[in-house]
């Protein structure tokens, strides 16, 4: 036996080797300087430690028994295929050194590759099998092409029915906490498509990113994929650990982000959030499923958006999430149907967050005015999830009320909500005068409106039987003059001209108040100034 070669595997077997059988096979072993060779000028015997090989033991040990074979001697199977075309490539075994031009000698990496190449033809669970080997050999895998050829293979037997048309709901863990769903019919045709999910499974976080991920760029169907994530999911993160649990979910959310919107339903994102929320994931991950759930926000439900406050805050919902979701939302969703959608939701979401006593006047703000003014076209729901906030929040300042009150288009009031306001002394005397004004304006238009109709056949009474009604302001180009006898008054038109009436009165008993508290207020700065006793009388109440 000539130069004696101790190899170290990893730690998990030693191989005692003549340096020169390998030579002729492996540039490695070739090329290996004196410095790797960790005792050479002691003992003839010199040592040499392989750590990470591929394959490990076993597959050195195939790769010896090649080099002692002359090149035979080995055979090359689906079940060691992936394992020895990547040891190959880690002892440079593509080229032999002692090929000349009268002489080639095997080489390892050819007979692999040749292999390989039936990897198509292989029976199913050989390629599940090579799809598990392969976790172990990356970066190799990617870089020698073995991992790609996985997954052609695994594409090429995913198209034909699995044989006793085995489906993974047979054998689903139905009783597990955790559901998911991807509103996909469940018929025949897509239950023959996704027979294989329970044999990948098994496969780490990683690997089921990388192969959902390869399958989607050599055109495998974004729906099944879906579905397939899902599914991993829901077998997989109950029971697991912390750690394991957030690189599940940070592998799903990372293939769902590339696939098509339509592939992915509202209820299902929702779900890998609930999963999601008491673990820490990555910021990355966290703001592609924030961005993912605000895409589709006009698919949700008011159940979906009361996700529980973290821990250690004191409110009840969490409230800046659902603001991120209206972030990302408005970014994509300019549709007026879809807008009006999400406008109907957050009125629900706002009537049930209101009576939060936690919940700070400016996170409200945030809430009542995030979305623009296209997106509610009554703003009834609004005004009454405001009214709640008030009376749960009876310290509130006027000013931060009116603050609140912004998010209100006083126009899109319905007459009974206007008229409830008007008399409600929860909200800002200011709230109240401007309700009725923009009230009145639209009433205004209203019976401007009527009366270009058809007018009735008895002839206009004289000038003393009009009503006549000055605006809120006193401008008298403004009146508005009711001929009551000349229009085809409808009952709802009849029902406007009493609400006006009420309404315009309103508006002359707050003018009246105003106008007593100048009056008031002069006579204090008088009676300040000649020292009179005036002074100490009280300003009028305001009318609630």
């Amino acid at each position: 036996m000539g130069s004696v070669l101790e190899v170290d595997v990893d730690g998990e077997a030693v191989f005692f080797l003549d340096k020169d059988a390998l030579a002729p096979f492996s540039r490695r072993i070739k090329s290996l300087s004196e410095e790797e060779l960790v005792g050479a000028a002691a003992s003839p015997r010199r040592r040499l430690v392989l750590r990470g090989f591929p394959g490990g033991a076993e597959a050195f040990e195939l790769v010896a028994r090649f080099c002692y074979g002359g090149g035979g001697g080995v055979t090359v199977t689906a079940a060691n295929a992936c394992a020895v075309r990547c040891a190959a490539q880690y002892m440079e075994m593509a080229d032999s050194p002692a090929a000349t031009a009268a002489s080639t000698a095997p080489s390892l990496v050819k007979v692999a590759d040749k292999a390989l190449e039936d990897m198509p033809h292989w029976p199913w669970h050989c390629v599940v099998d090579a799809v598990k080997q392969c976790q172990s050999l990356f970066p190799l895998a990617e870089s020698t092409g073995v991992f790609d050829k996985v997954v052609g293979a695994l594409l090429a037997q995913m198209a034909i029915p699995a044989p006793g048309d085995a489906t993974p709901t047979s054998s689903s863990p139905e009783s597990s906490a955790f559901r998911f769903s991807c509103d996909t019919k469940c018929s025949s045709l897509s239950l023959r498509r996704t027979w294989w999910f329970e044999d990948l499974v098994v496969l780490s976080p990683g690997m089921v990113e990388r192969v959902a991920k390869a399958l989607l760029a050599r055109g495998a169907d974004h729906g099944i994929v879906a579905r397939f994530l899902f599914y991993y999911l829901k077998c997989r993160i109950a029971g697991a650990g912390a750690e394991d649990k957030a690189a599940m979910l940070e592998a799903a959310i990372t293939v769902i982000a590339d696939l098509d919107r339509s592939s992915v339903s509202c209820k299902g994102l929702f779900g890998i959030l609930r999963i999601a929320s008491p673990v820490k994931l990555a910021a990355g991950c966290q703001e592609m499923l924030v961005a993912m759930i605000g895409r589709k926000l006009d698919h949700a439900t008011l159940d979906n958006l009361l996700v529980q406050a973290p821990s250690g805050t004191s409110s009840l919902y969490d409230v800046s999430l659902v603001l991120r979701f209206l972030e990302a939302f408005l970014r994509h969703g300019d549709e007026p149907g879809r807008l009006k959608k999400v406008g109907e939701l957050m009125d629900l979401y706002l009537a049930e967050v209101a009576p939060d006593p936690s919940l700070r006047p400016a996170r409200f703000v945030e809430l009542a005015t995030a979305l623009p003014a296209a997106a509610r076209d009554c703003h009834d729901a609004l005004y009454r999830a405001i009214d709640v906030y008030f009376q749960v929040h009876g310290r509130l300042t006027d000013d931060e009320k009116m603050k609140i009150c912004k998010g209100i288009n006083y126009e899109k009031l319905s007459p009974e909500c206007c008229k409830h306001l008007a008399t409600n002394s929860g909200f800002p005397t200011r709230a109240a005068v401007q309700a009725l004004a923009s009230q009145h304006t639209v009433l205004k238009g209203i019976i401007r409106h009527s009366g270009t109709l058809k007018p009735a056949s008895p002839p206009p009474p004289p000038a003393a039987h009009r009503e006549s009604y000055d605006d809120a302001d006193g401008d008298s180009n403004g009146q508005v003059v009711l001929y009551a006898s000349r229009l085809e008054l409808t009952l709802e038109n009849q029902n406007l001209k009493s609400l006006l009436d009420s309404m315009h009165w309103r508006v002359m008993e707050l003018e009246k108040v105003c106008s007593r508290m100048k009056t008031q207020m002069t006579k204090m700065k008088a009676s300040r100034r000649g020292g009179g006793a005036a002074a100490a009388r009280s300003l009028p109440r305001m009318c609630s």
